[in-house]
C-alpha cells in the first residue's frame, strides 16, 4: 500500500495516477474526494459532517469522522485481500491523521509518501481547477505534513508527476 499525503492541490491525484502506469502490477487508487463524493447530501449540508470555510478551512464532524473509519476499515480489508492500493489523502490533523490511518492499516506493508508544494503555486493550480475554495490550498500546504513521518517526500513545486512518481515507485518493496 502507498499512502500519498498533501494539501488540496498539491499533485496527488496525478502522482497516483502515474503509479498506476508505472507499477508493473496492477494498483487502484482510492482517495479522500472520492469519499466526499460518495457522502449523502445530509452529512455535506449539516455540522456532522463536511464543511469548507469562507477562507478555504475545512471543518470535520463526528458524522463524517464514522464515515471515514468505516471507509478506511474498507481499505485496509480490500488490500489484506491482496489488492494493491494507492490511498490519495490531506492529513488535515497532521501526526494525529497518519496515527488514525496507521491503525486501521495495521498488518499492511504501507510506503508513507509525503507530497509538498510551494503554498503560492498550490494556489495558482487552485485557481485553474476552479472547483476549489480559493485559500484550501495555501491553508493545507504546509499544515498537513506537521508531525507526520515519511518514508518518502517529493515535491510538485518543480517536478512533474511522473518524475514523482518514479521516485516513490523506488521505495515499492
Amino acid at each position: 500500500m502507498i499512502v500519498l499525503n498533501g494539501g488540496s492541490s498539491s499533485g496527488k491525484s496525478g502522482i497516483a495516477r502515474c503509479l498506476k502506469a508505472i507499477l508493473p502490477d496492477p494498483w487502484i487508487s482510492l482517495g479522500v474526494d472520492d469519499l466526499i463524493d460518495r457522502l449523502p447530501p445530509s452529512l455535506l449540508e449539516s455540522g456532522s459532517g463536511i464543511g469548507i470555510g469562507a477562507q478555504g478551512e475545512v471543518v470535520i464532524g463526528d458524522g463524517f469522522r464514522e464515515m471515514e473509519e468505516a471507509w478506511t476499515k474498507g481499505i485496509a480489508a480490500m488490500a489484506h485481500a491482496g489488492a494493491r492500493i494507492v490511498i490519495d489523502d490531506v492529513f488535515l490533523g497532521g501526526a494525529s491523521s497518519q496515527d488514525r490511518l496507521r491503525a486501521h492499516l495495521a498488518g499492511l506493508e504501507v510506503l508513507w509518501a509525503g507530497v509538498r508544494c510551494d503554498p503560492e503555486i498550490a494556489a495558482g493550480r487552485e485557481i485553474a481547477r476552479g472547483d476549489r475554495v480559493t485559500g484550501m490550498a495555501a491553508s493545507q500546504a504546509e499544515t498537513v505534513h506537521k508531525g507526520v513521518v515519511y518514508d518518502v517526500e517529493v515535491d510538485t513545486s518543480r517536478t512533474e508527476s511522473l518524475d514523482c512518481a518514479r521516485t516513490i515507485a523506488a521505495h515499492v518493496n
